[in-house]
């Protein structure tokens, strides 16, 4: 690990004025800790931000507020998310450990960096921590890597739950920066690799994420999150599926479903959304509009599988949530 400065901050203007100046945040410090540990991350100062009052969980009858500093254990035990929103419930639940849940936050979930094992390995060629190094894993082992929203230049895979789920729902980042408050739709942070897989999302230098907020909607209650992956604890997805379904007189109303572990990003499945929407609630509907879940996908040597394992994920979940009562 490199010498870095480390200092405590107690309010958001101090926050603004060390960010601008280049230092990084922690939080939980469940991701930048590892980083650095592994000098993938070699900050020269780190500042504690947890001192912010950026903690709350505020539901109203038409949007959930989340704050950036909400631990994620606590957002999955909240009354109100359990019943309203359990398709984030379950993606929390499914993220890495009791332990580390209780310790990481939100905000840092958004923003963790890839589990690619090339880029954790400073000996490895790896264009998002060395813009031009090349990338090791489209030559090398990369069966856990992305099929969707890759590029020449990287092909791993957004490690986020939490984040296919907020995807699925039309989420939005509220941000604070020297300028004052701003909001992002979700969809718009996260950013593919193309030639510049070193820019992993769009939030501006020197801002914060201070909350998130997702729209009350038909379609959160009645849903659920579907991870697939080698082992039932601490793992990562293969593939994963994010559903949520308005389903009336046995007819589909309105449909959001994306999916993770299989892309650069979280992955929204519109295709998947516009085959079910006006169709009958059955067997036969799920079927065929899983079949779109793949369309460009660009399969590695060693992912293939992914192809048809994201479509039995996604027809597989679209019938769970369909079967919710």
């Amino acid at each position: 690990m490199h010498p870095f400065m480390f200092s405590r901050v107690d309010d958001e203007s101090a926050a603004l004025a060390a960010g601008t100046a280049g230092a990084r945040y922690i939080a939980g410090g469940t991701t930048l800790v590892d980083l650095m540990r592994e000098t993938v991350e070699r900050p020269d100062r780190v500042v504690d931000i947890n001192a912010l009052p950026y903690r709350e969980i505020d539901l109203q009858p038409t949007r959930l507020r989340i704050g950036a500093l909400v631990r994620m254990s606590d957002l999955a035990a909240d009354p109100g998310v359990r019943e309203q929103f359990p398709m984030i419930v379950q993606a929390l639940e499914a993220s890495a450990s009791a332990q580390l849940r209780n310790m990481a936050s939100i905000g840092g979930n958004l923003l963790q960096r890839p589990r690619c094992l090339y880029f954790r390995d400073v000996s490895a060629a790896c264009n998002r921590r060395d813009p031009g190094a090349g990338c090791a894993a489209i030559g090398g082992r990369n069966r856990t890597h992305a099929i969707l929203g890759t590029s020449e230049a990287c092909v791993a895979t957004h490690p986020s739950d939490l984040a296919v789920a907020l995807t699925a729902l039309d989420a939005a980042l509220v941000l604070r920066g020297p300028d004052g408050e701003s909001r992002m739709p979700i969809a718009e942070f996260h950013r593919q690799p193309g030639s510049t897989p070193d820019r992993e999302n769009n939030l501006p230098a020197g801002h914060l994420i201070t909350a998130v907020e997702v729209p009350v909607i038909p379609e959160a209650r009645r849903s659920g999150y579907l991870k697939v992956r080698d082992r039932a604890s601490y793992e990562f997805a293969l593939s994963s599926a994010a559903v949520g379904l308005d389903i009336r007189d046995g007819g589909v109303r309105g449909a959001r479903v994306a999916a993770g572990g299989v892309a650069t990003v979280p992955w929204r499945l519109p295709a998947v959304e516009g085959a079910v929407v006006g169709r009958p609630a059955s067997a036969e509907t799920w079927r065929a509009a899983a079949r779109l879940a793949a369309e460009g996908a660009r399969p590695l040597p060693e992912n293939g599988f992914k192809v048809e394992l994201l479509r039995r994920t996604v027809e597989r979940q679209l019938a769970t949530v369909a079967g919710l009562s």
